[in-house]
């Protein structure tokens, strides 16, 4: 089975999942609607029954004690009803006398089906208490079921002792109730199969935008940056679709801003490289023996291979710094000194370029605990964007101050203000803002390079625009000694 296959099944998998799940919760409804209807409905339906014979026969049992059964018709009828089956009465002697059903009487003689109940009364555990005359209950049950009721009290019938045994059987309510299984069974059965349809419905419905994320997600991977999931939703796999679009953007304009890094970082070095071969062939036929221009083309040589060695040395800082290669060593160091030593620094590149630096201390040291080299190399990159960004003939500022929060640095630069929507991704590696000044030295991270170091540190970084000024700014905690 071939790589993309197996990721199908996979997928396919989760869809059946999905399914499973659902099922389950439908048997597990199932099964709780019979438990319900089998254990609890079918007991209580037999319960009241039973509870409402017995609430009939306690209403009159002072009447029966006192009156005759046999001269009280509204009583009898009343206690027939109310068993909702067979009314018997036995004689003194334990012989069946008379027989109700639902108020109407029963003839003995030609009735043989309804005498089958006495007989079996009269067979059973019961029968000494009728003979004693003692009131009683019983319920008869087969299996797991109470097939029947009695309940049997003393009376007076005719001027004589006498016996009232009401029998109530619940074979049609259990005919009843079986019909409900049977109903329940196809209704199981039908809920079940359109359970199975909709579950596999839904669950298709809810894989296929995925399938499709994940289309796109594959065609990133495999270059197509292009790609889009393309789904308008408005719930979590919408999000998702409209997440997945984003990063095909950011990719589209990481590769870009690559592209264009490549290209410049190869111009950058090839002009130096140029120069380097030119002048020393230079030297090496025409001037050596001119000193002064000898001197003069090394000099430039020299310049030109420096410049080479810190676009190399920045593309190498970012590597380390992005793998976690590069530590800290932290110490207790004044910030004014760093920042004013990276200012001197940095003179002889602004007077190249027609630009004057101005920096501005609070005339006192501000201890704090920093990596001094790396601290060195943020400013470094900061005044070099500010220079590539700064108009021939003003003044970049760069200022150290303390204030509430700790210690602030600014680099203040005159210029065209950084558009609103860059300004959030201008620390991304090999991004570029606009050059004014038609200045583009660098390798583009510069400013990724000092995120990442300020990260590092734990310090808070951003850039301001206002007034015609861009001022990008780094603040660190004070160290008290």
């Amino acid at each position: 089975m071939s790589t993309e296959n197996k990721k199908n099944c996979r997928c396919v998998s989760m869809a059946i999942l999905l399914w499973g799940i659902m099922m389950v919760l439908v048997l597990v409804t199932v099964a709780f609607m019979w438990i319900f209807q089998i254990h609890f409905m079918e007991r209580n339906y037999i319960e009241s029954n039973i509870s409402e014979v017995q609430a009939q026969v306690e209403a009159v049992l002072d009447d029966l004690k006192t009156e005759d059964l046999a001269y009280n018709e509204q009583l009898l009828s009343s206690l027939s009803h109310a068993a909702d089956g067979k009314l018997l009465i036995v004689n003194g002697s334990g012989q069946l006398i008379d027989l109700y059903t639902l108020g109407h009487p029963i003839d003995l003689r030609e009735n043989r089906t309804d005498i089958l109940v006495w007989e079996r009364i009269a067979d059973g555990e019961n029968y000494a208490s009728v003979l004693a005359g003692e009131t009683y209950c019983h319920e008869t049950v087969e299996g797991n079921r109470i097939v029947s009721y009695e309940q049997g009290v003393p009376v007076r019938y005719y001027g004589a002792d006498a016996y009232l045994i009401l029998y109530h059987s619940f074979s049609e309510l259990y005919t009843v109730l079986d019909m409900n299984r049977q109903q329940l069974v196809m209704l199981t059965i039908l809920l079940t199969l359109i359970s199975a349809i909709l579950a596999g419905v839904l669950s298709k419905l809810f894989t296929s935008p995925i399938l499709t994320v994940k289309k796109t997600v594959d065609a990133l991977a495999a270059g197509d940056l292009t790609a889009k999931p393309g789904l308008k939703r408005r719930d979590e796999i919408g999000r998702l679709s409209c997440s997945v679009e984003k990063l095909g953007q950011a990719l589209q304009r990481v590769d870009v801003l690559r592209k264009e890094v490549i290209a410049n970082v190869s111009h950058e070095l090839r002009s130096p490289l140029a120069l380097i071969g030119g002048y020393a062939e230079m030297v090496r036929d025409i001037t050596w023996k001119d000193e002064a221009q000898r001197e003069e083309n090394l000099n430039l040589i020299i310049s030109e291979a420096r410049r080479m060695s810190v676009m190399v040395s920045d593309i190498l800082d970012y590597s380390q710094l992005q793998s976690g290669c590069l530590q800290l060593n932290r110490g207790i160091y004044d910030l004014c000194e760093i920042v004013e030593n990276e200012v001197r620094r940095c003179e002889q590149s602004a007077q190249e370029n027609h630009l004057a630096l101005s920096f501005d201390g609070p005339g006192e040291e501000l201890n704090v605990q920093v990596d001094a080299l790396k601290i060195s190399q943020v400013v470094r990159n900061l005044l070099n964007n500010a220079i590539n960004h700064t108009r021939d003939g003003e003044t970049i500022t760069v200022s150290v101050a303390k204030d509430g929060q700790g210690c602030l640095v600014r680099v203040v630069n005159p210029g065209e203000p950084i558009p609103e929507e860059d300004r959030a991704i201008i620390w991304e590696r090999y991004q570029r803002s606009q050059h004014q000044a038609g200045r583009r030295q660098g390798t583009g991270i510069g400013l990724s390079i000092v995120k990442t170091i300020l990260d590092a540190h734990g310090m808070t970084c951003g850039v301001d625009c206002r007034d015609g000024l861009t001022c990008f700014w780094f603040r660190c905690s004070a160290v008290s000694l």
